[in-house]
């Protein structure tokens, strides 16, 4: 985060949610931290260096979709190394810099839910239940 705006990227060419916004986010490789993987999910996609204290734990999402259940785990910085920019063009088609005030209407609905949740200082929501 920077101000009161959040780093948000278009999904494009993956076949779900294409034409949605989200923010850079991924799955655990095995043997990883939730706190590694979104450090390495940061560079991967935006092309950032953060360290480990300069993640700060800040939501919990239930959801339920379809027939599967998951958590996702959310962390905000506001410090890191580097310049964002598009890493994975054949997933994502824009990155914007967005005030939480003001999403795009084409958020992932339980993303939005998330934001929303951590800028009024809730660390857990539900979705989809």
């Amino acid at each position: 985060m920077k101000d009161n705006e959040i780093c948000m990227l278009k999904r494009e060419g993956t076949g779900w949610m294409d034409g949605s916004f989200s923010i850079p986010a991924g799955g655990l490789d095995d043997g990883e931290t939730i706190r590694a993987a979104a450090i390495r999910e940061a560079y991967e996609e935006v092309g950032v260096k953060i360290l480990p204290e300069n993640l700060q734990y800040v939501h919990t999402l239930h959801s339920k979709t379809g027939n599967q259940t998951w958590l996702g785990h959310f962390f905000r910085t506001t410090a890191w190394e580097g310049v964002l920019e598009l890493r994975e063009t054949d997933k994502h088609s824009d990155l914007q810099w967005r005030d939480i005030n003001t999403l795009p209407t084409e958020t992932i609905p339980y993303v939005k839910q998330a934001i929303l949740s951590v800028a009024a200082q809730s660390p857990y929501s539900e979705f989809g239940w």
